[in-house]
């Protein structure tokens, strides 16, 4: 099975779109090769800015480029982006309204044996909280190319953590279901409902397959819109279910899991169940160690779901 990373096809997008837009504008604060964007900056170096290690700068000056017209893109690492720049995002972009699209890589734990200084577990709640500030996490190539053209289009400010390594196809060219802040129905079914974002949708969708050999049917959302907030559709799935469980590479707090429990208590109670990383630093590994190590994969969620039903 083909394994790409999102962040390549990010890059991949925008050289195509810019060859007839010259108002695209991708800017990096020395991250171009870790962003893939390098290929960017060789093509189009009048459309390339290169601010160095200043992701307070690196925003700053995207959200400038943008007021004179540009469509800037501001590719960092996501635990600098989503930090060292929070007031910048904050400030410059969501409440300026300006049509910056802030691309967090290397998301959640892809940086493994950096630890906690480079791992971003807390960007999904700390950038959702601000308002004005869309959130996106798609979980392949095929969502995330069909979600960059889509943001293309508009002119409204947008965070976007993608993860570091390649990953395993889920749609495929032919077949990828995409309408924009609406969440994507991996699987229907009728006794837990599962809801994941980014790279916790694949084995959330592997789940689902071996649970339907145990008799158990599980629906799947891909909730690759963390904001806006899909509830219309969570809510569908979530009445028709004895028990729903959120999967997301994050902290516990404010994150996808707290989003869905908070619209299901507020509408249809169920028991809900957020599988996650823990709130602590956590253990040294590659994404896939820390993952297993945590229960972040299929066998892990299978348990859960078991232990709940």
């Amino acid at each position: 099975m083909a394994k790409t990373a999102n962040k390549q096809v990010i890059c991949d997008v925008l050289l195509e779109a810019a060859k007839q837009d010259k108002d695209i504008v991708a800017l990096c604060s020395d991250s171009r090769g870790s962003a893939s964007f390098t290929s960017f900056a060789d093509t189009y170096p009048e459309q390339f800015v290169e601010v160095g290690i200043a992701e307070q700068n690196l925003v700053s000056i995207a959200a400038g480029l943008a007021r004179c017209g540009k469509k800037t893109y501001a590719v960092s690492p996501a635990s600098f982006l989503s930090t060292r720049s929070y007031e910048q995002c904050k400030v410059d972009v969501a409440y300026s309204d300006t049509n910056v699209k802030l691309i967090g890589i290397s998301g959640g734990v892809s940086y493994g044996a950096l630890g906690m200084s480079h791992h971003s577990a807390q960007d999904i709640a700390a950038m959702s909280a601000i308002p004005n500030m869309r959130v996106y996490l798609p979980s392949d190539r095929h969502q995330t190319k069909k979600l960059v053209e889509a943001l293309l289009k508009d002119e409204q400010g947008a965070y976007i953590r993608v993860g570091r390594n390649p990953v395993e196809d889920i749609y495929t060219e032919e077949n990828c279901p995409f309408e924009m802040d609406r969440a994507t129905v991996l699987a229907e079914g009728s006794d837990v409902l599962l809801v994941a974002c980014g790279e916790m949708v694949k084995p959330a969708q592997e789940a689902a397959k071996l649970l339907q050999k145990d008799g158990i049917s599980a629906a799947l959302l891909d909730m690759f819109c963390v904001k806006p907030f899909d509830s219309e559709t969570l809510l569908k799935y979530a009445e028709t279910v004895k028990a729903v469980i959120s999967v997301e590479e994050h902290a516990p707090t404010g994150g996808l899991g707290s989003m869905v429990a908070q619209a299901v208590a507020a509408s249809c109670p169920k028991t809900v169940k957020c599988l996650s990383l823990p709130d602590a630093p956590v253990v040294t590994g590659t994404s896939q160690e820390v993952f297993d190590h945590y229960g972040l994969n299929a066998e892990g969620i299978i348990k859960t779901v078991k232990g709940l039903l």
